[in-house]
């Protein structure tokens, strides 16, 4: 018996717990992530191989172009004539103030900078939803920042000086013509989907007829008829700005296309939220502003910020109509004699095709943290 104890003691009791060995290399870090997502099966390996040799194929010639044999610096044509194989960024820093203002006065461009900033005051705010008094910055996006921008860039008042709407233009008249578009076309096409779902067959035929029409012409016959058509239809000596014109026919052509987004959310909201809002007690419009919509609107988000991307890379068709917005601006700069050159069009089109991505990865990006805020009870 006691030589049994002397064993126990010596060769069962243990003293402290066994250190954690850490886990295999081929199944942690980089190695274990490609392991599992890029060569898990001969598949995958086949399928990775392919596209890592299609990335490469792509990208170094792409680097070479944009930066190893780029030209960055000179006044004329001169600084890339000679160069064929690379991009002529010389030329992009030369006209970067006309890309950006259009044919706005240069002393008058301060105007424009302080448009940018009163834009990034009201949409910065609103885009973190930690900062409270979230109705006055509603109030300040959709009323008091379009009526002060108006007075602030058209001018007249308070001594500044009217720039006419025809020198408007580049990156400035994008985000003009978008951000009207969007601020318009979210709450008429919410109603347009409420009436194309509303029990009153008036309200809903018109919505339809509505709806179908505009979805069914291209936006480029819609600016037309905007800018060319409609101002025949006007009395005598009655005209609207063309600029008003592009922007009430992009409004409500992206409306037609934002009432079936909504649509589609307010047909995925069950109906029992329907009659629970009855049951309590609400009326019509209590129970779509405080029940209904809130539901649906979080369910179509994804839509809805690809309904605005759409709108904001559609603005470039306003050129049918002489607005000469970012991509136009810079395809009319390459007639330009003092930079004629083989590799100006490649450069210049390869920078408006940089700040529209910038815009619509971050909309696609904030859209993505919207979500994964919001639908915290259909996680998986």
């Amino acid at each position: 018996m006691s030589d049994i104890q002397s064993q126990t003691d010596v060769f069962f009791v243990r003293q402290k717990m066994a250190e954690t060995l850490p886990p295999p290399r081929r199944t942690s870090g980089v190695l274990g992530w490609a392991q599992k997502n890029l060569f898990g099966t001969p598949l995958d390996s086949l399928l990775s191989l392919v596209g890592i040799a299609v990335v490469i194929a792509v990208i170094v010639p792409l680097v070479q172009w944009a930066f190893l044999n780029a030209t960055w610096t000179g006044d004329d044509r001169q600084a890339c004539a000679a160069n064929t194989i690379g991009a002529c960024w010389a030329f992009v820093k030369a006209n970067l103030g006309q890309f950006i203002y259009g044919r706005y006065a240069d002393p008058e461009r301060w105007r424009v900078n302080l448009f940018f900033v009163l834009l990034a005051a009201g949409i910065v705010p609103m885009a973190i939803p930690s900062l409270p008094f979230k109705g006055w910055n509603l109030l300040y996006i959709f009323i008091i920042f379009p009526i002060v921008s108006g007075f602030l860039l058209v001018g007249g008042v308070f001594g500044l000086p009217v720039v006419e709407t025809a020198l408007w233009g580049g990156l400035f008249l994008t985000l003009v013509v978008s951000y009207v578009g969007m601020a318009l076309s979210l709450p008429f096409g919410i109603l347009l989907a409420l009436g194309r779902r509303s029990d009153m067959p008036a309200v809903q035929y018109v919505s339809v007829f509505f709806i179908e029409v505009c979805r069914g012409v291209p936006l480029i016959t819609v600016l037309f008829m905007a800018g060319i058509l409609l101002p025949l239809f006007f009395p005598t000596g009655v005209s609207f700005d063309k600029l008003l014109r592009a922007l009430f026919g992009v409004s409500l052509f992206a409306a037609a296309y934002m009432a079936e987004v909504i649509r589609g959310g307010l047909q995925a909201v069950p109906k029992g939220q329907y009659e629970g809002a009855k049951a309590l007690g609400l009326r019509y419009w209590p129970m779509m502003r405080l029940i209904v919509l809130p539901q649906a609107i979080k369910i179509v988000i994804p839509g809805i910020v690809n309904t605005f991307i759409g709108l904001f890379k559609d603005t470039s068709l306003v050129y049918i109509i002489s607005i000469f917005e970012l991509l136009s601006t810079v395809r009319n700069s390459f007639s330009n004699p003092e930079w004629a050159t083989a590799t100006t069009p490649a450069s210049g089109l390869a920078f408006a095709a940089i700040v529209f991505w910038i815009f619509c990865f971050g909309m696609s990006q904030y859209s993505r943290f919207i979500e994964r805020r919001l639908n915290t009870g259909y996680r998986r």
